[in-house]
């Protein structure tokens, strides 16, 4: 078999394939097709990562933009159900499974793997009569301390993202962007001003308590509080930080790091602090233009998702002879792509709307 062909929509596909010197074609319904509520298996009768409610969704990872409510039944990763139930409510039917486990839904064997974009992200692995799919979610390539480490795997269609597919997007290694984090808040620090870190309530702010753990006294907004809660009673071993509340004194808040999630940002309860100084943290901050935009005093490429590389990386190990390409530059990385030598092409979606999903309802951070 030499390579997958779509026809028109996103099936059926052919693919073409070599017997001594003759190629024949040969029809195919293939595992995926994209729909107006999400990825969908029809020989399974599930969906993936569906942004209107169905019957049956199998879950990604809990960022809102990849799980919503109103499903009938979820599956997803051990660690992914506290934060649904955290996030969506605790009246759900949820099924979970461990990397490496899988079942059988109507002949479809479905497996989870490490997509390394946060604790209990998975990339979804489809096997039927031989076909092999992955849908990837989001993920990133580069180990955070934290979360599952990435692993790719083969299959003969694979999903991806290319939130950053640019070649300007490259990111310096983990410890090197904390290490500036930490040079930064001491000096804030030793200049008397408060230091205030953005950062999604999942994701990126564990992240960042595991790797500035007893550097400084930490502080943390009570959306990023409650996750932490709910992933330790999970048994994710999370470094502890003080809850911000009504009771917490500006004085003591001067004297540490505090991490908020990005509605905050620009919030009256900032203004009131002692000298703020904020630094968001995102890889959109690799390129100045956006940090002048978001008017922050500091800006770190810290993202959770694969950089260039990074997904150029992880599709050529995949082996895949096709690429659909959702959310991001999807038009840039799947013309890349096709000039490469792999057949790709770019899938509207509702992802990437990585809005951070805890409303605040008050100007304070408790």
């Amino acid at each position: 078999m030499s390579r997958y062909f779509k026809l028109s929509g996103f099936e059926p596909i052919i693919y073409r394939f070599k017997l001594n010197k003759w190629w024949f074609v040969k029809f195919s319904m293939g595992l995926i097709s994209f729909t107006n509520k999400g990825i969908y298996c029809k020989q399974g009768d599930f969906y993936i990562d569906p942004w209107r409610p169905v019957d049956y969704a199998v879950t990604t990872h809990g960022h809102s933009d990849h799980v919503k409510a109103g499903n009938a039944h979820y599956l997803c990763h051990t660690l992914t159900k506290p934060i649904l139930h955290r996030r969506i409510g605790e009246d759900l039917k949820i099924e979970t499974l461990d990397y490496g486990q899988s079942i059988t839904r109507n002949g479809v064997r479905i497996s989870f793997h490490p997509a390394g974009h946060i604790i209990g992200s998975a990339q979804i692995r489809l096997e039927y009569k031989g076909e092999i799919c992955v849908v990837s979610g989001d993920y990133k390539t580069e180990y955070d301390g934290i979360s599952t480490p990435f692993e790719p795997v083969k299959c003969h269609t694979f999903v991806t993202e290319s939130t950053f597919g640019l070649p300007v997007y490259k990111w310096q290694p983990q410890e090197i962007v904390m290490a500036e984090i930490l040079r930064w808040a001491r000096e804030n620090i030793s200049k008397g001003k408060s230091t205030v870190l953005v950062a999604y309530s999942l994701g990126k702010a564990q992240r960042l308590l595991n790797a500035l753990a007893g550097a400084h006294p930490v502080y943390v907004h009570s959306s990023i509080a409650n996750l932490n809660d709910a992933l330790r009673q999970a048994g994710v071993t999370i470094p502890e930080a003080t809850r911000i509340s009504p009771e917490t004194t500006k004085d003591m808040l001067q004297q540490g790091i505090m991490i908020v999630p990005p509605v905050m940002r620009t919030s009256r309860w900032i203004k009131t602090l002692i000298s703020p100084v904020t630094g968001v943290c995102s890889g959109w901050m690799q390129v100045r233009s956006h940090r002048r935009w978001q008017s922050a005093d500091a800006g770190f490429a810290l993202s959770d998702h694969a950089d260039w590389p990074g997904l150029l990386s992880a599709i050529r190990e995949t082996g895949a002879e096709t690429v659909y390409v959702t959310h991001g530059f999807t038009a840039a990385f799947s013309r890349f792509l096709n000039e490469s030598g792999i057949y790709s092409e770019e899938v509207r979606t509702q992802y990437g709307a990585e809005e951070d999903e805890d409303a605040i309802t008050t100007e304070t951070p408790s």
